[in-house]
């Protein structure tokens, strides 16, 4: 973790358990301008990791029977996927990608439209956007008029969050609760999770860090969005939790408690996505894999949001979990064909991954 913080991190905290052990670290700082230290208990956004507990709360329904895994989405939500493709699309797809739509992201923050292309991305929607309240249903709608980036269950799927926020749409249609309601109730409160919440809100409560966004080195020095409106994102990247909740959490998953072995089952059944990043990854439902040089298959998801990211990865007997929280994101510059460049701190977090998960 030092050699992280050498390498350029502001601060980064994590929590390493192997059995009955527990070990918890933060090294660096909170708040470049006042040298406040990070802590391991502190609360932080996680982004996408939201995934996992979105898909968690859509497969209980599935469970209970309200939604059809396979069942398409124009059954549930046919004004918003109408037609040929609400009928092609199956809830699944949604899950894991394989639906075709396209991000909306780059409709609602247009500064990033040209994105990875390092003549057109700025950052300046960044600041457009820090207390637009958005509607879910408008973001969705430019995802799916936006040109398709598949066929669907086309392999492989295209990562996109527009997929989620249907999710969220559904659950609120088949439970009569918004999605953060359903979420809460079935998936946070489920597993005891007590610093783990969808917020409503810009701010992050309780005690946290600052989040220094870099974009590539557009932003220097990198800019605090801790406070920011999270209703771009929604229950596809808003969640705020802390590195123990995230540990707790994903053991209870993989171990069969928050949702049944079959759901489970079906949760590490993976395809083919191309990532945000342009890298091909295995994805399951709400969940990928990760291997490396020890023993076993790890399970979870990272996340990032602006300024903030996470991973959380439990091992498939859940004997050993590991969850990390940076508080700086998007710190390689581009080259002349828009791909982000090797950066310290890369080979520094592969390293501290590779020895939480695997000793």
């Amino acid at each position: 973790m030092e050699d992280v913080h050498r390498a350029g991190m502001p601060g980064l905290f994590a929590e390493v358990r192997a059995d009955d052990e527990v070990w918890r670290g933060a090294v660096g700082v909170a708040d470049l301008g006042t040298g406040r230290p990070v802590t391991a208990d502190l609360r932080h956004r996680v982004g996408s990791i939201t995934k996992t507990f979105t898909a968690a709360a859509v497969l209980q329904q599935v469970e209970s029977g309200l939604i059809g895994l396979d069942a398409p989405i124009g059954r549930y939500l046919p004004q918003l996927v109408p037609g040929e493709r609400g009928a092609a699309i199956t809830v699944r797809m949604l899950i894991n990608h394989t639906s075709g739509l396209a991000e909306y992201l780059p409709y609602a923050y247009p500064s990033l439209k040209t994105f990875p292309d390092p003549a057109g991305t700025r950052p300046q929607s960044l600041d457009d956007h820090r207390h637009t309240r958005f509607d879910p249903v408008e973001l969705i709608e430019m995802g799916v008029t936006a040109p398709a980036v598949g066929v669907p269950g086309g392999a492989p799927g295209v990562y996109s969050n527009t997929n989620y926020l249907l999710l969220g749409q559904l659950l609120e249609q088949v439970t009569g609760a918004s999605a953060e309601q359903c979420i809460t109730r079935h998936v946070i409160e489920r597993a005891g999770l007590r610093d783990t919440e969808l917020p409503a809100g810009a701010y992050v409560d309780g005690p946290h860090s600052r989040l220094y966004e870099s974009w590539f080195g557009m932003i220097d020095p990198p800019r605090d969005y801790s406070v920011y409106d999270m209703s771009f994102v929604g229950p596809s990247a808003a969640l705020i939790s802390t590195v123990a909740d995230l540990n707790r959490f994903y053991a209870m998953l993989l171990a069969g408690e928050i949702v049944g072995p079959s759901s489970l089952e079906q949760m590490q059944r993976t395809t083919r996505v191309v990532s945000q990043e342009g890298k091909t990854i295995d994805y399951g439902l709400g969940l990928h894999p990760m291997e490396g040089p020890g023993e076993g298959v790890f399970w979870g998801h990272g996340g990032t949001v602006w300024g903030g990211g996470a991973l959380a990865m439990t091992r498939a007997d859940g004997r050993r979990q590991m969850a990390v929280a940076v508080n700086l994101q998007r710190w390689s510059r581009l080259d002349s064909s828009g791909r982000p460049q090797p950066h310290p701190i890369d080979a520094a977090l592969a390293a501290l991954f590779r020895v939480a998960m695997y000793g």
